[in-house]
């Protein structure tokens, strides 16, 4: 029974380390017979993981989406960076009580070993000079913005304006892109109302149901998202920092998991993996090394600069690795 639960840990890893598989390719590296790899896919599924299979030359196997959450299994470092990220990705909004109970169920079966790396880390959430305590957001408000961008459905909402606790103005607007500044959301929109590109603070929407009718999407000026956004906010709070490199990135984390790290750079939601990165810094090789603390794949978008400081640090960790004297 040890070895058919250690199996089925092996074959459920290695489905999710690439989206598809073949069963030959699975009897392979798992040293079994192609019968045994179908017997073990049926195992998986009855523990209720989305295993499709799909038509080929000698047939396959992929990890889809489910309807629910089935057992999910993770590496030493995979479930320290969720714990950390549970402990930061919900600072300013409504999910902090959720991400505490999430943390505790991780921790609670965390062995020893994680455990103790997990209560050596205390972090503690340093806002800029001048700038408050970042205001909560309803995740609900999040989830219902994101799904109206994604099916390009115009947004009918009361915004508070000041900031105070009345209905607010009524507004419509065609959403584009939900972003992250200094630790606070804003979605970039069309105002249908007023005919121009408006930000609103989530915090301050509240949406209505139903949506409006579905939208063809609008060229932002210059299209560009971050140079929009950091433009509105520019000579207003006086926290902006005219950084003499900047590049932008794409990474594959949700925007929440970034924005917590992001310090005065823009985030905007991709997808709910995936988020776009813009940040500055003194020198491109600083830049690269601050974007490289994210345990995740990265793709550079510009300038060639930053594309040269990444590998130029490659280089200097290839050197590093090369140089070390083993123990």
């Amino acid at each position: 029974m040890h070895k058919t639960s250690s199996r089925l840990l092996a074959l459920l890893s290695l489905l999710q380390t690439r989206r598809d598989w073949s069963g030959e390719d699975l009897a392979e590296r798992l040293d079994i017979t192609p019968r045994t790899v179908r017997r073990d896919i049926d195992r998986l599924r009855e523990l209720g993981y989305p295993i499709m299979a799909f038509k080929g030359p000698s047939g396959g196997y992929r990890l889809d989406a489910g309807t629910q959450l089935p057992p999910l299994l993770f590496d030493d470092d995979q479930a320290v960076a969720l714990a950390l990220a549970l402990q930061t990705a919900a600072t300013g909004t409504a999910l902090a009580e959720d991400a505490a109970r999430a943390l505790a169920t991780i921790q609670q079966v965390m062995p020893p070993r994680l455990r103790h790396r997990m209560d050596t880390m205390r972090i503690t959430s340093v806002h800029p000079p001048g700038i408050g305590e970042a205001p909560q957001v309803d995740a609900q408000v999040l989830t219902d913005l994101s799904t109206a961008i994604h099916t390009h459905e115009e947004l009918r909402f009361d915004y508070a304006a000041d900031g105070t606790a009345t209905a607010g103005q009524r507004r419509r607007a065609e959403p584009h892109h939900l972003v992250t500044r200094h630790g606070r959301w804003y979605l970039l929109a069309w105002d249908l109302d007023r005919e121009d590109w408006r930000t609103f603070r989530v915090d301050r929407i509240r949406p209505r149901t139903p949506t409006g009718p579905r939208f063809t999407p609008r060229e932002l000026p210059d299209g560009d998202v971050a140079a929009f956004v950091m433009s509105r906010f520019r000579g207003l709070d006086g926290t902006t920092t005219e950084w003499p490199c900047r590049g932008e990135v794409v990474l594959n984390l949700p925007a929440t998991a970034v924005a917590p790290f992001a310090q005065d750079g823009i985030v905007e939601e991709l997808g709910t993996d995936r988020c776009r990165l813009t940040l500055g810094s003194w020198s491109w090789t600083g830049l690269a090394a601050t974007i490289g603390r994210f345990d995740t794949d990265i793709e550079v978008i510009g300038p060639p600069e930053l594309n040269d400081a990444f590998a130029h640090l490659a280089t200097r960790y290839v050197n590093a690795v090369r140089n070390t004297t083993p123990s």
